[in-house]
């Protein structure tokens, strides 16, 4: 089991059922799932490049990435329906939280010019979006094999029914936010 998961299971759940008034441990939110997507403009003219970026986020997420194909037509930007255009990771339960600790605790203190991450990025449903420039952060890229450098959208899913409570339980579970 996850260090975290346990964590959020023996203290951090007590703490949040005092802090926002629950009578009930159930009614405390938690993390439901973590979504990892990654988009690559390249994809359009080159597909074999998302075939580098699922390699390199298989070894962050620890599972293998789906591939998403484009819905429709886009002329603007030469994309036809069926094309091969991101890839996405769905973390539930033990690698959710296993991922989750490894983003706070490794990955987010080696960026670069770090000073927090946003505040203003909740959904107004309780689920928090933000994203990463640069995926060699993550400890484990190795940064002198990396063929491409891509960035990675990250939503964190939580069963908060409220921006206040999810702020709440990501706040116990170690994100730094910025300071304002």
């Amino acid at each position: 089991m996850a260090n975290l998961l346990q964590e959020y299971r023996t203290k951090i759940r007590q703490k949040l059922m005092k802090e926002l008034g629950y009578k009930n441990p159930m009614q405390v939110p938690r993390i439901e799932k973590v979504v990892v997507m990654v988009t690559d403009g390249e994809a359009v003219r080159d597909p074999k490049i998302l075939d580098v970026i699922a390699e390199d986020l298989k070894l962050i997420t620890g599972q293998k990435p789906l591939l998403i194909r484009a819905r429709k037509n886009v002329a603007q930007y030469h994309l036809r329906k069926g094309m091969p255009i991101a890839l996405k990771v769905t973390l539930r339960g033990v690698r959710a939280y296993d991922f989750i600790e490894r983003l706070v605790n490794a990955a987010l203190p080696r960026v670069r010019d770090f000073r927090g991450i946003p505040l203003d990025s909740f959904d107004g449903r309780g689920n928090y979006n933000f994203g990463l420039d640069e995926h060699t952060v993550f400890p484990e890229i190795d940064i002198d094999k990396v063929k491409r450098v891509f960035g990675m959208d990250i939503n964190i899913v939580t069963t908060a029914e409220t921006d206040r409570e999810a702020l709440a339980l990501l706040k116990e579970l170690g994100f730094p936010f910025e300071r304002r």
